[in-house]
C-alpha cells in the first residue's frame, strides 16, 4: 500500500466512523464508561429538594440562607486500544481484512473518547509489542492511531507479521498503565494461555474484549489439494480439503479456541463484543452499550 492510499483509507474510516459517533455512540460511551470521581463546581442557593448534607456552612453563615455545594462527575478517562496485528489478521475473503476492521473499531472508539474529552492509547502486538503510542487528546493524535493500525507493516515485503501473544500484550499493558484505563482488546483470540494475566488485569482495569471473525475462517471449501501457508508461523503445506479427517480437524480447533475464549471471560467476569467481518458494527456495539446501561 502506497502512502497516499493509506491517507485515503485514514480519511475514508474517519468520515464513516465520525459519523457514527456524532448520531449514535457518543451518548452511551458516556453514560457506560463513568469518570473516576466528582469534584467540587460552584455554590449556589438551596432548592427544594437538594441534599441537606450538601450545605456550604460557611457561605450560609455569611449571606444569612442556605447555599449548597454543587459536584460534577470527574470526565476524563484514559482509553487504551491494545490491538492484535499478528498473520491472521491479514486475512480477509470480503471487502475486507479483519485488520482492517481492526482500524475501524479503533476509530470508533478513539473518536468516542475524544467527543467526550477523554485520552486514548494505542499498543499494536504480536508475539512482541510492535508499538506503544501513550495516551493524549486530539483529532490528529486520534487520526495517528487510525493510521499506525492501518499501516502495520505495509510497506515490507515480508509476509509474516508474527505469532499472537495476548499474554504479552496483557503483561506489557498492565506493567505500562499504573492508573485505572478502560481496556479494548481488538483480537480474533486465536491464542490460548492469557487466562492468568486476564484475570489480573480484569480487576485492576475496565477490560473489555473485541473479537474479529471472518465467516470464511469457520467454512471449509472443497477444493481438492491446496497450498496452505500459516501467515503466523511461515509453515507451507498441502492439504486434501475433501479430506472428511481434515475438516473435522480444523473445526474442533476452531471450537477449542472459541470454548476456550468464552470460559476465560466469563470466569473472569469481563465482556466481550463478537465483531463479524463484512457485517455491521452497529449491533453488537449498540446491544454491548445497553447491556452495559442496563448493569449500571
Amino acid at each position: 500500500m502506497l502512502p497516499k492510499e493509506l491517507l485515503k483509507q485514514v480519511k475514508q474510516i474517519e468520515i464513516r466512523t465520525r459519523g457514527l459517533v456524532n448520531e449514535v455512540f457518543s451518548g452511551e460511551y458516556h453514560s457506560v464508561f463513568k469518570g473516576r470521581g466528582i469534584e467540587f463546581s460552584e455554590v449556589r442557593e438551596y432548592q427544594i429538594g437538594d441534599d441537606i448534607r450538601n450545605i456550604d456552612w460557611n457561605v450560609t453563615a455569611r449571606f444569612g440562607h442556605p447555599y449548597v455545594k454543587v459536584f460534577e462527575e470527574e470526565r476524563e478517562l484514559t482509553v487504551m486500544l491494545l490491538v492484535d496485528m499478528s498473520g491472521s489478521l491479514m486475512f480477509g475473503t470480503l471487502d475486507k481484512t479483519k485488520q482492517q476492521a481492526a482500524a475501524e473499531l479503533s476509530a470508533i472508539l478513539a473518536f468516542s473518547a475524544l467527543k467526550n474529552n477523554d485520552k486514548v492509547g494505542l499498543i499494536l502486538f504480536t508475539d512482541k509489542i510492535e508499538k506503544f503510542i501513550p495516551p493524549k487528546k486530539g483529532k490528529t493524535h486520534a487520526l495517528r492511531i487510525i493510521r499506525e493500525v492501518l499501516s502495520f507493516n505495509y510497506n515490507t515485503e515480508n509476509k509474516l507479521y508474527g505469532q499472537t501473544s495476548l499474554k504479552t500484550a496483557l503483561e506489557y499493558f498492565n506493567h505500562t498503565i499504573k492508573k485505572r484505563a478502560i481496556a479494548f482488546l481488538i483480537s480474533d483470540f486465536f491464542d490460548f494461555g492469557y487466562e492468568k494475566i486476564l484475570r489480573i488485569v480484569g480487576k485492576k482495569h475496565d477490560l473489555i474484549g473485541i473479537i474479529i471473525k471472518d465467516r470464511r475462517e469457520e467454512e471449509i471449501s472443497n477444493f481438492g489439494f491446496i497450498k496452505f501457508v500459516d501467515a503466523e508461523t511461515g509453515k507451507h503445506r498441502y492439504i486434501d480439503t475433501s479430506d472428511k479427517n481434515f475438516e473435522i480437524h480444523f473445526k474442533e480447533t476452531l471450537k477449542r479456541i472459541n470454548e476456550y475464549r468464552k470460559s476465560v471471560f466469563i470466569s473472569s467476569r469481563l465482556d466481550s463484543i463478537e465483531i463479524q467481518v463484512g457485517k455491521s458494527y452497529l449491533k453488537p456495539l449498540i446491544d454491548f452499550f445497553m447491556m452495559r446501561e442496563k448493569r449500571y
